[in-house]
């Protein structure tokens, strides 16, 4: 009977080491696959913010009107003949805007053959396909109602704030699709000394993106009136600024004032994880956002005294894109509940592995 009991037990525990074994070496293989969807995922939003800058060549150089009051075809033609350069700029915006929306597309597929049900990667790359087909959307009423070229219509000022709106969306949903799935494989010990973040934290971090939009919306007309109103000095900027003679000029002189207030604010945001309670994530991101909030401030300054050059629009909007980018994932790292994770790895001598539940949490149980 001894003997008997000492050959089952053997049995049992040579079937759970192997049980255990095999659950690593498929959770091993997942952390690739994890790994390989979150660099295609930061590929899209990198993708992404250069079609976005192009845009803005797009807006400055008003070559908005370059395919005529046509959409999706340009100029009545699927590939135009292209005599001007204003249609050469608007055929490759829009090329390269059809091209984010198969990249998207394939962050969905992707999303849902790698990730169990209900997890995060998932909804934020259904989101993000949303709002790409939104863009497209706001991007064709803006040709076929003619809001582009010298249009300096309060309809126009609207759809282009709905588009920067939703643009900053569809960049929020591809930043936290990248960031679940690279958190999905990232080794993480269990941490037990920090709370759920509190109301306060909730209501600060709301205020500072509501605060960003705000600023992007106003930097967006602004850049209007630059275009619409470009001076050919400092002295005729500040005139014409304080003449009233547009309401786009009005906000021209809003907008730095809204950008020092809230972007003082964002730096608070940012030093607060670096000395008060925080995951590690918060306080890596964190430094990246203050110091981007300060170049921004530089290169407004420059914008204003150098009248608004191309370089430097684009260069502001980039910059403007990125604080966004990390604005939305110190928010998620600090507003994230705190959960008892494991790191995927090999069993250590002597550890209790419960298979099926670390083969869930892998993902292979759904």
């Amino acid at each position: 009977m001894s003997f008997g009991r000492r050959t089952a037990r053997k049995q049992t525990m040579t079937g759970r080491r192997t049980c255990a074994r095999l659950v690593f070496m498929a959770a091993g293989g997942s952390k690739t696959a994890s790994n390989r969807f979150a660099t295609y995922a930061w590929l899209v939003l990198a993708y992404s913010i250069l079609v976005i800058l192009w845009g803005t060549v797009v807006r400055a150089t008003g070559s908005g009107a370059g395919c005529g009051d046509h959409w999706p075809l340009c100029g009545g033609r699927l590939f135009p003949h292209a005599t001007q350069v204003a249609t050469v700029i608007e055929f490759a915006h829009r090329l390269t805007s059809g091209l984010v929306v198969l990249l998207v597309a394939g962050l969905v597929y992707f999303a849902f053959r790698r990730f169990p049900a209900r997890h995060p990667a998932r909804r934020y790359a259904v989101g993000a396909l949303f709002f790409t087909f939104t863009e497209g959307l706001l991007g064709a009423a803006l040709v076929l109602f003619g809001q582009v070229g010298d249009n300096a219509s309060a309809s126009r000022v609207f759809l282009l704030s709905l588009h920067l709106v939703n643009t900053f969306l569809l960049l929020a949903s591809v930043t936290l699709t990248a960031q679940s799935a690279s958190a999905a494989h990232e080794a993480a010990n269990p941490v037990f000394t920090l709370r759920s973040p509190g109301r306060g934290l909730y209501i600060a971090y709301g205020l500072g993106l509501a605060g960003t939009l705000m600023i992007a919306v106003s930097g967006t007309i602004a850049a209007l009136a630059d275009t619409l109103f470009h001076a050919t000095s400092l002295g005729q900027a500040f005139q014409w600024d304080f003449s009233g003679a547009s309401p786009l000029l009005r906000i021209r002189i809003i907008h730095p004032i809204l950008a020092v207030f809230i972007g003082t604010f964002l730096m608070i945001l940012a030093v607060h994880p670096l000395f008060a309670p925080a995951p590690p994530g918060a306080r890596r991101i964190a430094p990246a956002l203050l110091l981007l909030v300060l170049f921004q401030f530089g290169l407004g300054a420059l914008n204003v005294l150098l009248l608004s050059p191309l370089w430097i629009q684009v260069l502001h909007l980039l910059t403007a894109d990125l604080i966004w980018i990390t604005l939305v994932l110190l928010s998620a790292a600090v507003l994230r509940h705190p959960k008892r994770v494991f790191a995927l790895g090999d069993p250590k001598p002597g550890q209790i592995v419960d298979a099926p539940a670390v083969a869930e949490r892998a993902g292979f149980l759904t």
